[in-house]
């Protein structure tokens, strides 16, 4: 198995959050170009560092932007704006101009748009889906947001689907107020819905109870292109071209949800790449000295032999609980995170190493 091949256009990085994920991925995304393939990366809030690494700013949420690389291949970066992204979607499914200003102008659209939960997880998967229909590069590589092991990010599609489908919608866009601007229940019911409408509106406030309901209103002609858009989704992220490559932190207490993830991932149809374990302590031999050895230094290699023995232990137990062909390699911890481009691209190059690694390893055990 190698990560950069045309057998997998799409390589999509997931993980918990701080086990270098975002890294990887440029990594990666470096060793593509350097291989002669158009490549974007996809990311979402790197660190500043990395942003100055591949020599992108802000720009990158507006557009791709090319990464002055000296390559065989085009490298871009992009970089995940959810307001951005649900914008141009209603630009794309309103059915004329009064229908896009409608939502874009409503006040429960201007905070739902980057706030509510799984919107940015949802707004990812339908960018990626833009670019891979796209066809301009041979490799799209995405570096997911860093929730909890990246489920929110895989279950989007099918949640906004749920919805779409929901009860809650049908009720939600019931016609609730009349053209003044009234509870239509409250006027029926004369004083006694009255008195329900100055409960509501101090509890939670009619202008966001109207802003909601002419939010839904609006926004129904829009929902057939959101449907069908979320199921193309789920279709790509399952598909045998698409690859998931699981990174993970060393240390036998990281072993319960690297494999809760990684059976999530297969039950849920997705097909897994290797699983790569992220900066694992090296085991050095303690030297020999003559006398003393420096004041601390001592306690400082014996720190760092444990934490090495940790780790070797956390890999050889993760790799006897997994099938003997499920990819599994290790990256060593470095002295420092990778911060430019000639960093990043030996990171690449050792990934693409490793995995060549287990795979000699893998025919001689066969």
């Amino acid at each position: 198995m190698t990560l950069v091949s045309d057998d997998h256009p799409l390589i999509v990085f997931v993980g918990a959050g701080g086990v270098g994920k975002t890294t990887l991925a440029a990594a990666l995304g470096v060793a593509s170009a350097r291989a002669g393939r158009d490549t974007l990366v996809m990311t979402f809030d790197p660190s500043l560092r990395l942003k100055d690494a591949l020599g992108v700013g802000e720009e990158a949420r507006e557009r791709e932007v090319r990464v002055e690389l000296e390559a065989n291949g085009l490298l871009d970066a992009s970089l995940l704006d959810a307001r951005r992204t649900f914008d141009r979607l209603i630009a794309r499914y309103a059915p004329d101009a009064p229908a896009r200003q409608r939502v874009l102008g409503n006040r429960y659209y201007q905070h739902l748009s980057g706030s509510l939960g799984g919107i940015l997880e949802y707004m990812a998967v339908e960018r990626l889906f833009e670019v891979a229909a796209g066809g301009r590069y041979r490799q799209v590589i995405l570096d997911t947001p860093p929730t909890r092991q990246a489920l929110d990010f895989l279950e989007a599609p099918s949640r906004i689907v749920g919805f779409l489908d929901s009860g809650a919608l049908r009720v939600a866009l019931r016609p609730w107020f009349d053209e003044n601007g009234r509870l239509k229940a409250a006027a029926r019911l004369g004083g006694l819905g009255r008195r329900a409408e100055r409960f509501l509106d101090e509890v939670v406030g009619l202008d966001l109870l109207r802003d909601m309901a002419e939010f839904f209103q609006a926004f129904s002609p829009l929902y057939a292109g959101f449907r069908e858009r979320a199921s193309q989704v789920e279709d790509l992220l399952r598909s045998p071209r698409t690859l998931f490559v699981l990174v993970a932190g060393p240390g036998e207490e990281r072993i319960p949800d690297t494999l809760f993830f990684a059976r999530r991932l297969l039950q849920a149809g997705y097909h897994l790449g290797p699983i790569v374990v992220n900066r694992v302590h090296p085991e050095p031999e303690l030297p020999l000295a003559v006398g003393e050895p420096p004041p601390g230094l001592a306690d400082g290699l014996a720190l760092l032999a444990w934490l090495g023995a940790r780790d070797h232990r956390g890999l050889v137990q993760l790799a006897r609980l997994l099938a003997d062909d499920q990819p599994l390699v290790e990256l060593p911890l470095r002295p420092e995170e990778p911060t430019d481009l000639p960093s990043l691209a030996d990171l690449g190059a050792e990934l693409e190493d490793r995995l060549a690694d287990w795979r000699r390893r893998l025919r001689r055990e066969a």
